[in-house]
């Protein structure tokens, strides 16, 4: 077997004995019972994701996956190639949105080159991943070999092995490539069976006329490739990104390492889509950071199954509603830890 299958294979369902355990002792804390809501639905999944009764949250990773799309050439942004290295090398000088939100959340950002169409030579901080550069231009065939997909998923899968072995207990999504929102609509419009129109929206703000070429360009690519939405493999290699194979890569890595993984908006919902089609077990580790403006990013939390934490009209990527995300999730595992028992407070319970 090869990594991916033997990752698959490993990921098992969530204990309910655990997570009814989580809630008891939640229910035990000095509050009427399930009054600090989704709060507690966090506490007791993290608890049941992570098979420890005491989770440590305490070192939390955002994985920012760099890679560049050739349907950019179709003209479906509003942003130049160019700026996806340019917005790598900030990412590692600490100067972008995610590094912001992430350091609030003490959380660490690290940054990886899976497919970025530059020469980073040895460049400090940054994880040398690189499986190509840049994705073929899926309005003209394949956007990938197989063997492209394979290696992209391999790189997230060893990234979360990676984490396991570092013992951290909470990891985040995040993205960064001119052009990914259009292979996110696909992948969604494949899988989904919806038509592009319904899927598509305006990524980094482009105008009417920029928003109809890209629905014309994801058509053409549906067209010509018929990628198989039986066949999430599939799906990825016609239409997808080599950074949205490692994203759901590190999602598949991380429920078979049993670590919660948050996943951002739009971009890093299509790896997790992908990752769940695989597996239908995924869901139960991933959590939802938030729903993006992105039209087509309900349509993927429905067919995922996970319900979003956070409705802020966010739309960067980058990993930053992951970032806010930890904050609520860390949270509610805080209360599981940390807050008194009527017991050990001398306050009388609910009354039978």
């Amino acid at each position: 077997m090869n990594l991916l299958e033997t990752t698959l294979a490993r990921i098992t369902p969530l204990d309910a004995d655990l997570l009814q355990q989580a809630q008891l002792r939640l229910d035990n804390k000095t509050k009427p019972p399930g009054s600090l809501g989704r709060l507690e639905e966090f506490a007791r999944r993290v608890v049941a994701i992570s098979g420890k009764t005491a989770p440590d949250l305490a070192k939390k990773v955002i994985f920012t996956f760099a890679g560049d799309h050739g349907v950019v050439e179709e003209g479906v942004s509003a942003f130049p190639k160019e700026v996806t290295p340019q917005m790598v090398f900030n990412f590692l000088r600490g100067g972008a949105g995610v590094n912001v939100l992430a350091r609030h959340a003490g959380a660490e950002v690290r940054v990886v080159d899976v497919g970025v169409d530059f020469d980073f030579e040895d460049c400090p901080g940054l994880l040398h991943k690189k499986v190509a550069r840049g994705t073929r231009n899926l309005a003209k065939g394949p956007a990938m070999t197989r063997d492209e997909a394979l290696a992209a998923l391999a790189v997230g899968i060893e990234l979360a092995e990676q984490c396991s072995r570092d013992g951290v207990g909470l990891v985040g999504t995040g993205e960064m490539g001119i052009g990914n929102t259009t292979p996110s609509s696909a992948i969604i419009a494949a899988i989904g069976g919806f038509s592009p129109e319904q899927v598509t929206h305006r990524g980094t703000g482009i105008n009417d006329q920029a928003l109809q070429v890209k629905i014309a360009a994801i058509k053409k690519g549906l067209e010509l490739n018929r990628p198989d939405a039986a066949d999430p493999l599939d799906v990825l290699i016609k239409v997808g990104g080599l950074e949205i194979a490692a994203i759901a890569g590190l999602v598949l890595g991380c429920a078979a390492n049993r670590i919660p993984v948050v996943v951002d908006g739009f971009i890093s919902t299509a790896g997790a889509l992908i990752a769940s089609e695989l597996h239908p077990r995924v869901r139960e580790y991933l959590f939802a950071a938030h729903e993006s403006v992105e039209v087509g990013h309900r349509f993927m939390l429905e067919r995922i199954g996970a319900r979003p934490m956070l409705a802020l009209d966010l739309r960067l990527g980058e990993g930053t509603g992951a970032a806010l995300a930890m904050h609520l999730i860390e949270a509610g595992v805080k209360i599981l830890l940390e807050m008194a028992t009527f017991e050990q407070a001398g306050v009388t319970g609910k009354q039978e």
